[in-house]
């Protein structure tokens, strides 16, 4: 018999909140093992104590923030929306089911007003790695560093062509120095002191978010977008650092500060990193060695013009400070750029009738320059690395550490796009979102498991 159903929607039943939230529900087991109290100790200071009309609880806004993060909610405006008809994002706020839920607006304005800068999402994110440590899920003897782009929240069609500085390195100071001794070891003068200035090139500027880099990356999209620079510890994947630029500034660059902050910050006793090719630099394999860290870098493919001999055919020997040419003449030592590189150079009356010269160099004067960097031998030693058995195994697992990491924050938690625009909301949103996975690995690793069923 059909029989047409009766409006239930207005029954009075006697519930609990409690009771509508499934007992192995994600946020039970973060609420169980996540400590959020030191976000209001935290943001104290940016409230006031005694005027003005009652402020929305720093802890509950933060904990709405990492809810959108978790479940991949992009929109401030549709978080709200979903904390309303969710009863387990009621419970894990702590909002009774009458209770009246906050205005997207006040999300919005305390992040424009009150949370201005990095420093509260940052301390944040620190706190939630804090405590990653002290339940011993952070072991900080092997780190994977590795960026991903977020496409900006800007229109690609939008751009003006301007000259802007390229980004220092933070070595400078220490190659100037290992070029004047270099020089003076080889007998020559040292070169006059000069500010070193920072290249210019003219790149494309988004007219919609001036802070988004132009990325001509090969194998990726062309466009404005930012750079998620992270770091994630080699014992359970959790995220040990978070740091965004836009997307033309190189992957080496920013590497060793927030390396050497991590270090200092959570005091780990770094032994090994694995990192992407883009990090393979001279400069780097040098810190590292500086730092006692063993360094395990992708290889990186040298450029060399179509139809000339590459660079791996003039073979470096180190008794002699020459370079073997596949001819057999030893190409000598004659200076040592501002750039930090050796060149060595053929003797022109040799070249002029040898069989390779057509594929070995251009010079009106038939002479041949091959270049090497004063830190060469730390990358060269840094390389082998790669190719021991350790190495090897080491430098696989980017791929279930922070290459994992990344496609998780892609694929469930909506870190393909940059939510807002200017650099420092989208490294708020980068430090929260990190945060946020890492609460999650937090609370799957921690949480008690579900007795099994007797059989």
């Amino acid at each position: 018999m059909l029989k047409k159903p009766s409006p239930e929607q207005t029954e009075l039943e006697m519930v609990t909140l409690d009771s509508l939230v499934p007992a192995d529900h994600l946020l039970r087991k973060i609420d169980s093992v996540i400590d959020f109290s030191f976000i209001h100790d935290r943001v104290a200071d940016l409230y006031s104590a005694d005027n003005g009309r009652p402020a929305l609880d720093p802890v509950r806004m933060f904990k709405a923030l990492f809810i959108g993060y978790l479940f991949g909610v992009r929109s401030e405006r549709q978080l709200v929306r979903e904390i309303e008809v969710n009863v387990a994002y009621r419970w894990f706020l702590r909002l009774k089911l009458t209770d009246k839920v906050f205005d997207a607006s006040t999300l919005s304005q305390n992040r424009r007003r009150r949370y201005r800068d990095v420093s509260v999402a940052q301390d944040i994110f620190d706190g939630i790695v804090e405590q990653a440590l002290n339940h011993g899920l952070v072991e900080g003897s092997v780190l994977y560093t590795d960026s991903t782009h977020l496409k900006a929240n800007a229109n690609k069609n939008k751009w003006d062509k301007e000259i802007i500085a390229k980004s220092r390195s933070s070595y400078w100071e220490d190659l100037d120095l290992a070029i004047e001794e270099d020089r003076v070891a080889r007998g020559k003068k040292p070169l006059e002191m000069k500010e070193r200035q920072a290249v210019e090139k003219e790149t494309k500027v988004s007219s919609t978010d001036p802070d988004a880099g132009y990325m001509v990356r090969e194998g990726k999209p062309k466009g404005f977008f930012y750079l998620d620079h992270r770091t994630v510890d080699g014992k359970l994947g959790i995220i040990t650092d978070s740091h965004t630029t836009a997307a033309n500034v190189h992957d080496s660059i920013p590497y060793l500060d927030r390396l050497d902050r991590q270090r200092k910050r959570f005091d780990l006793r770094v032994q090994a990193v694995g990192l992407d090719a883009g990090y393979a630099t001279a400069a780097i394999a040098k810190e590292l060695e500086e730092r006692d860290i063993l360094g395990i870098t992708g290889y990186r493919r040298p450029n060399h013009r179509k139809g000339y001999l590459p660079k791996r055919k003039y073979l470096y020997e180190k008794d002699l400070d020459g370079y073997r040419c596949p001819n057999g003449q030893l190409l000598t030592y004659a200076t040592t750029d501002r750039n930090g590189y050796r060149h060595y150079k053929s003797d022109p009356q040799k070249c002029r009738n040898c069989p390779l010269l057509a594929s070995c160099t251009t010079n009106a004067n038939n002479q041949k320059t091959v270049t090497r960097h004063v830190w060469q031998d730390a990358r060269e030693r840094v390389d082998a690395h790669r190719l021991s058995d350790w190495g090897k195994a080491l430098y696989k697992r980017r791929q279930e550490t922070v290459e994992r990491s990344f496609a998780d924050d892609k694929q469930l938690h909506g870190h393909r796009y940059a939510r807002f625009r200017g650099l420092t909301a989208v490294k708020v949103q980068c430090l929260l979102a990190a945060a946020a996975q890492n609460i999650k690995k937090i609370a799957l690793a921690m949480a008690p498991k579900p007795n099994p069923i007797p059989s």
